[in-house]
């Protein structure tokens, strides 16, 4: 029975962090919808608003991941979090090409809330999905390559045995178990502050299994993981 599994090292370094986890199964991925188009559209449009003429580094729900990332050691510049990224992009310019309906999806509550979230194809790499930091025989392969190369020693990682899914932590997502028209089933992590951004990762996860529920087809569950509740079974 797969689980997911978050380090207690993780949660000695922060004891806030916490976790909504939505699953879904017997996804319909192929056909596009201008329902879902039309709201990825509306939802870029207003976060640039919310973001023009600020600095994107000190929204609340940015800078608390540039303050993570460098208790880990790492330069927030050169990696950025992932929601960072995001909303800079969107910042310039209020335009996000439509990718899958589940990857919309995702994108349009990250949007909504500013929040890091992921979405990963459970079938293509099966097993327990775990949050750890990185051993040697750890091995990642980025977007759009074959090829697959090393990660740091002690690296913060979303990984299915050796097979990296995620690199620090939520900064990029790699090639194996990327969402794809012929996904079925889904894994997404919404991470999270408590005392930051819990309430609306709880309220993204909430509205991703609903969406995923109508314009999908799919079955979902929901589980919270947190240092009091740091495994869940996902079947």
């Amino acid at each position: 029975m797969a689980k997911f599994i978050v380090a207690p090292k993780l949660f000695e370094i922060f004891p806030e962090a916490c976790f909504g986890v939505v699953i879904a199964e017997s996804v319909d991925n192929q056909k596009a919808s201008s329902t879902v188009t039309g709201l990825l559209e509306i939802q870029s449009k207003t976060l640039h608003q919310e973001l023009s003429g600020t600095n994107v580094r000190e929204h609340p729900r940015v800078a608390v991941w540039r303050e993570a990332f460098r208790k880990l050691g790492l330069n927030p510049n050169r990696f950025p979090s992932s929601i960072e990224a995001l909303a800079k992009r969107i910042a310039k310019k209020a335009e996000l090409p439509s990718i899958n309906k589940v990857v919309d999806l995702v994108n349009i509550l990250s949007l909504k809330y500013v929040l890091p979230m992921g979405a990963h194809d459970r079938e293509i790499l099966p097993g327990d999905i775990e949050l750890r930091f990185a051993c040697p025989e750890d091995k990642f392969i980025p977007f759009g390559s074959t090829e697959s190369e090393p990660v740091d020693e002690d690296e913060l990682i979303y990984v299915t045995d050796n097979q990296v899914r995620t690199r620090k932590w939520v900064w990029r997502q790699g090639e194996k178990a990327k969402v794809m028209p012929d996904t079925k089933q889904l894994f997404c992590p919404i991470d999270a502050f408590y005392g930051v951004t819990d309430q609306a990762a709880k309220a993204a996860q909430s509205e991703l299994a609903a969406m995923l529920q109508e314009y999908c087809g799919a079955r979902t569950r929901q589980f919270w993981v947190d240092k009091d509740n740091p495994s869940v079974e996902l079947d």
